[in-house]
């Protein structure tokens, strides 16, 4: 009986032992489990504080992780080609680590186009303004959104980004023509690329000594590629665009093909000056262009206006030196009878310079980047430009054809030094500022004796580098000349009339009414209304376009005539098919669209 009661009292230490242990464990357990999700809320905030570090805007991190988990990367791109696409991404991630963009793909992801491997033929896009340059292109590596499970916990950006690459942001040419004028308009062209939107640099250099000039176009500060190590291993941007619009460039710089101008150039001097205008009000600089004054001025004012004219010399300090400056200032001091200012990138802010441009009525400086400051200028300014010994001005065009856009107003004029006792040259200077030492003895000599430089691709042809960087002695009665004759040929400033760029709509109501005289005599007469808008318009000429093709054959026979009907016999055949395009012409050059073709039959 009292073994049967002992044992009885051991069975019952060993259940309460047992139960206490396993309290204990689920204690234990629930702990854990507590602490765990203690560790994930405060990883949680802490990416929480890290990606409102980088803006104001406040995010909801869990929303937006369970989002990229459920959703994955969704992108929707403009543009057929990689030259010409744009693409928006919802959750495009980056990783610090790998330093390529990631694709997230979940059930639920978008990808248009999608391409496939052409994806890398050559590349998804162009991360630059610069066409098909292979150190520019976009692409993404791809993973399903399970692997977010085993990766660093991303650090959301809230802000809507623009992701691009600057080309050469050391180079002022580059940073307008390039960068700054086309994020500009890809940012006017989506509607929330606003002034709160954060621009991401990808290519990898410093901010280097123009970046104040990209803080103009957001109120946000910029981030480079580098800078995206500090905020975690993996970085995902809610909402991005990728690529620039190279709708605004001009210029080609000679990688396929010697440099020159596009073959296509789609911006005029309107959206350059509209693009200038609103980089002046950033920068607190106001100007009134007597061409854009409303109701024009008097005679008493245009007379003090005329006072108050100066021109513009830009003073280089390092290389491409004007030997004789003060000589030449003096000279077109005389010569025009105005003050003459200096400007020089080395010794004034920028804003500073652009405020004595943009009143300036002459700007004379040697070929260089600093002339990309003209689109400064006011309409009908002159641009004067010196090119050294042995350089062909019309071999390096970045500024003729700038101030020669429609809608620039400016007149543009060039010198180029013919005296080669006038230049000096650096051959033991670094390649890159046109030394040549490192050359073999007879490319340095042919080099040396040469006298025009020959066409040639970018970037490091030794001939064009030597020849550019050479410091110059104007000759001064010759300068003066080549201004003298290039001023003659000045057109005269008028206000600008909308008018004079509005193109005609299509003609209206066009018929056609055929006759047969004889067997061998037919007439044919067309008739039209005139184009919807030209009721609202006061046009100098309007001429119409008409176009006769006989069906089935390659040719046709165009007229150009001042009516609205015609009657044409000459050339038309009894029972015969001809097929007929009108179109509206506004002053010789302004064309309107061709309506719908008319199939007569006589």
């Amino acid at each position: 009986m009292r073994a049967s009661v002992a044992g009885c009292r051991m069975s019952l230490g060993a259940l309460l032992n047992g139960l206490l242990v396993s309290v204990v464990a689920a204690l234990l357990w629930k702990y854990s489990k507590l602490s765990e999700h203690v560790a994930l809320l405060e990883e949680e905030l802490h990416m929480t504080q890290q990606s409102q570090e980088l803006s104001h805007a406040r995010i909801d991190y869990h929303v937006a992780l369970q989002a990229l988990q459920e959703h994955g990367t969704r992108m929707v791109c403009t543009g057929k080609m990689h030259t010409d696409r744009i693409c928006r991404f919802d959750y495009l991630c980056y990783s610090s680590e790998a330093e390529e963009f990631v694709f997230f793909h979940s059930n639920s992801s978008v990808m248009l186009p999608n391409l496939g491997s052409r994806r890398f033929q050559p590349a998804l896009l162009d991360l630059s303004s610069v066409e098909d340059h292979n150190t520019q292109y976009f692409n993404f590596l791809e993973l399903p959104a399970a692997a977010l499970k085993f990766m660093p916990k991303p650090v959301f950006v809230p802000d809507v980004t623009l992701i691009l690459n600057r080309f050469n942001p050391d180079n002022l040419m580059h940073v307008f023509h390039d960068d700054l004028l086309p994020a500009f308009f890809t940012m006017r062209q989506y509607s929330d690329l606003d002034d709160e939107a954060r621009l991401v640099f990808m290519e990898g250099w410093a901010e280097g000594p123009h970046f104040d000039l990209y803080r103009l176009l957001s109120s946000k500060q910029p981030l480079l590629k580098e800078q995206l190590r500090n905020f975690g291993k993996l970085m995902c941007f809610t909402k991005s665009y990728v690529g620039l619009s190279k709708m605004t460039t001009w210029y080609q710089y000679g990688f396929v093909q010697p440099q020159g101008p596009k073959a296509n150039i789609l911006v005029s001097g309107n959206e350059i000056r509209h693009f200038a205008s609103a980089l002046m009000g950033k920068m607190n600089i106001t100007r009134m262009e007597e061409a854009e004054k409303d109701g024009g001025s008097s005679e008493q004012e245009r007379d003090r206006d005329k006072k108050d004219e100066y021109i513009a010399v830009f003073s280089r300090s390092t290389t491409r030196l004007i030997l004789n400056e003060a000589e030449l200032i003096m000279a077109l001091a005389q010569e025009f009878q105005m003050r003459v200012v200096t400007v020089s990138l080395e010794e004034q802010s920028f804003p500073s310079i652009i405020q004595v441009i943009s009143a300036a009525s002459m700007l004379v400086s040697m070929h260089g980047a600093q002339l990309i400051t003209s689109m400064f200028l006011p309409r009908g300014a002159t641009v004067v430009e010196l090119f050294p010994f042995a350089v062909n001005p019309e071999q390096y065009t970045p500024y003729k054809t700038l101030a020669s856009l429609p809608g620039m107003d400016l007149h543009y004029i060039c010198w180029r030094n013919s005296i080669e006792e006038n230049t000096v040259t650096h051959p033991d200077r670094p390649w890159e500022q046109g030394g040549i030492a490192h050359l073999e003895k007879e490319e340095q000599q042919r080099i040396m004796a040469s006298t025009d430089v020959p066409r040639h691709l970018c970037c490091r042809n030794p001939e064009w580098l030597f020849r550019i960087y050479q410091d110059t002695l104007v000759d001064i009665p010759s300068f003066l000349k080549v201004l003298k004759d290039g001023m003659k040929s000045k057109p005269a400033l008028k206000k600008t009339k909308i008018t004079s760029t509005v193109h005609p709509g299509r003609v209206r109501e066009a018929h056609c009414q055929t006759s047969v005289q004889n067997p061998n005599e037919a007439k044919l007469t067309v008739s039209w209304q005139i184009p919807w808008n030209l009721k609202y318009l006061k046009v100098r000429e309007v001429k119409y376009e008409v176009w006769i093709q006989e069906q089935g054959e390659n040719t046709y026979m165009p007229y150009i005539l001042p009516q609205q009907n015609y009657t044409f016999s000459e050339n038309i055949k009894p029972f015969t098919t001809y097929l007929v395009w009108v179109r509206c012409i506004f002053n010789k050059n302004l064309l309107g669209p061709f309506a719908d073709v008319l199939t007569c039959r006589t």
